[in-house]
């Protein structure tokens, strides 16, 4: 897939999820027969861009967003759970909940890191009380869905937030897009899968935010498929 220039992607049908497109069963078969872990034989097999994922977590650990050692985290749309497996090794959260439409894989990484699965319909977060989260993360999964099911997304992410709290995600917004950017997500990105992939003006996502009481502290680049994405860190007003 990642020779063709596909990524995995998160599938905005509710009653298959990331199985539609990544295979509980079949995707453990692969990697142990690699010898890599789920995540590096995601990264390095599957999208064809080694040490992506890390190179995320690295970049939001000099932006000091780890070192605020968060007591509650949720995640939206961990799938094979390989940023969560991460940021488990930089934080130490008394609770971290997902929210995850494919049973098999929420399932697993309940098993594994003892996170807790929330009830989900794939557009709420409505079992998490308000202002209740310290760190919200979600990545790789508003370039995969449509513009309105990122956006109520969105409202959900800074109702859950505590004051004084992060919000972190990734949207493949016009920083991402310049024309050679384009050529190669149309000669090389193949037919994509339903959405995927999905722009999302930056503009958009901070002013919408700002209403919000959530102010963008940071922003950069990592790899996506063929070409980036842009991960945006906001803090929620204390």
């Amino acid at each position: 897939m990642g020779r063709a220039g596909f990524d995995i992607v998160r599938s905005t049908n509710n009653l298959g999820g990331v199985d539609d497109f990544l295979p509980f069963e079949a995707t453990m078969r692969a990697a142990r027969a690699a010898g890599l872990s789920v995540g590096d034989y995601i990264d390095e097999v599957m999208n064809g861009t080694p040490g992506a994922t890390q190179f995320t977590i690295d970049e939001l650990g000099a932006l000091g967003v780890f070192a605020a050692e968060p007591d509650r985290v949720l995640e939206i749309g961990p799938g094979s759970g390989r940023y969560l497996e991460k940021t488990l090794k930089e934080c130490s959260p008394e609770s971290y909940e997902i929210y995850e439409t494919a049973a098999s894989w929420a399932d697993y990484l309940v098993d594994t890191f003892g996170v807790v699965a929330q009830p989900t319909t794939g557009s709420s977060l409505a079992p998490t009380p308000d202002g209740s989260i310290d760190l919200v993360l979600a990545h790789k999964v508003f370039n995969t869905v449509t513009f309105l099911c990122a956006c109520r997304y969105f409202f959900e992410m800074a109702r859950v937030a505590r004051p004084g709290g992060r919000i972190v995600f990734d949207v493949m917004t016009e920083t991402c897009l310049d024309p050679a950017a384009v050529r190669a997500w149309a000669a090389q990105g193949g037919a994509g899968h339903d959405s995927y992939p999905a722009a999302m003006p930056r503009r958009t996502c901070v002013d919408l935010f700002a209403t919000l009481g959530c102010n963008l502290e940071a922003s950069f680049l990592a790899p996506m498929g063929v070409a980036s994405t842009e991960v945006l860190v906001f803090a929620k007003a204390a």
